[in-house]
């Protein structure tokens, strides 16, 4: 090798800015950049095994995947039968409003039975054992889907006031109904009896026995032996035996001070503390006690005394 073909390699150093020269020949200078050239190649394969290393770390194999998604499809599940919990308790929820809700009905249905049977309501008008007949056209441009739960419910805390308000009217109306019922079972009107006349009026007569004038408290009412005496009102019986000059007598308390009394029957039908209403039959005509024949003494009493029973007969009915 040439003389010239030598290499000097200058160190410059820090202080004072002296150089210093090193001569180098070529094999040597080739030596060297092969190992720098060497350190470089290891520094760059040093680092893409680090990257490769560290991407390797990042992903997750097919078997961490798997399962991840397992856990994934676990959770979702406990999720959705969580969901299916709550749907089931708000089912529940509104099935038992809906049997209180059918209770509720049904009671309206009887009380509305009860006012058609009582002639408040007409029964060709309200039939309560048909439901309720609707109807009219569809809007298909309006037709939606099925109601969600909350609009299930505000439907049923609709209808649940409406059948408030509706059970609050018929208790109310019941009561009224109740109370007029009561008052016309109370009201006394009309005969004694279902067939026969008028024999014996009210007041001052000649006896049938002496011929002498005489009081008499009530009205006779003739007509066939065995036949029907009923009441006139309803009440409570207070007597029901013999009774000097009257025969087999009923007596029964209409409240109010009103009294009526039912003599001379040939047998007696009811027993005191009976409760009797308006036309049941209370004894059957007969001639017992001081009698020319088959009739019923009728008298009507007020707080003891005795009034015309004539004005309760010829009353017209409430």
């Amino acid at each position: 090798m040439k003389p010239e073909d030598d290499m000097n390699i200058i160190f410059v150093g820090k202080r004072h800015g002296k150089s210093r020269v090193v001569a180098m020949n070529a094999p040597v200078a080739a030596g060297v950049l092969v190992v720098i050239i060497g350190l470089l190649a290891l520094a760059s394969w040093s680092g893409y095994r680090v990257a490769v290393s560290q991407i390797e770390v990042t992903e997750p194999t097919p078997s961490e995947l798997v399962v991840q998604w397992q856990s994934k499809l676990t959770n979702q599940k406990s999720e959705l039968a969580s969901i299916e919990q709550n749907v089931l308790r708000q089912v529940d929820a509104l099935t038992l409003r809906l049997g209180e809700m059918q209770g509720r009905l049904l009671r309206l249905d009887a009380l509305g039975q009860r006012f058609v049977e009582t002639g408040l309501v007409a029964s060709d008008e309200f039939d309560f054992d048909q439901p309720a007949a609707v109807g009219g056209p569809e809007d298909e441009g309006l037709t939606g889907g099925s109601f969600t739960a909350p609009e299930l419910t505000y439907m049923i805390d609709q209808l649940a006031r409406r059948i408030d308000d509706r059970e609050q009217q018929l208790r109310l109306l019941d009561q009224v109904a109740s109370r007029k019922k009561l008052e016309d079972e109370l009201f006394l009107e009309g005969r004694p009896i279902t067939w026969g006349w008028l024999s014996s009026r009210y007041g001052y007569r000649s006896d049938p026995f002496t011929g002498k004038r005489t009081w008499h408290a009530g009205v006779d009412l003739a007509g066939k032996d065995g036949s029907d005496i009923i009441a006139v009102a309803g009440g409570v019986v207070t007597y029901a035996d013999e009774r000097h000059g009257y025969g087999n007598l009923v007596e029964v308390d209409h409240g109010d001070g009103l009294v009526s009394r039912y003599a001379h029957a040939k047998s007696i039908k009811v027993s005191v503390g009976d409760v009797v209403q308006k036309g049941q039959v209370v004894a059957l005509m007969g001639s017992t006690g001081r009698s020319t024949g088959p009739h019923v003494h009728f008298e009507v009493l007020r707080n003891g005394k005795s009034e015309n029973p004539e004005t309760y007969i010829q009353r017209a009915s409430r």
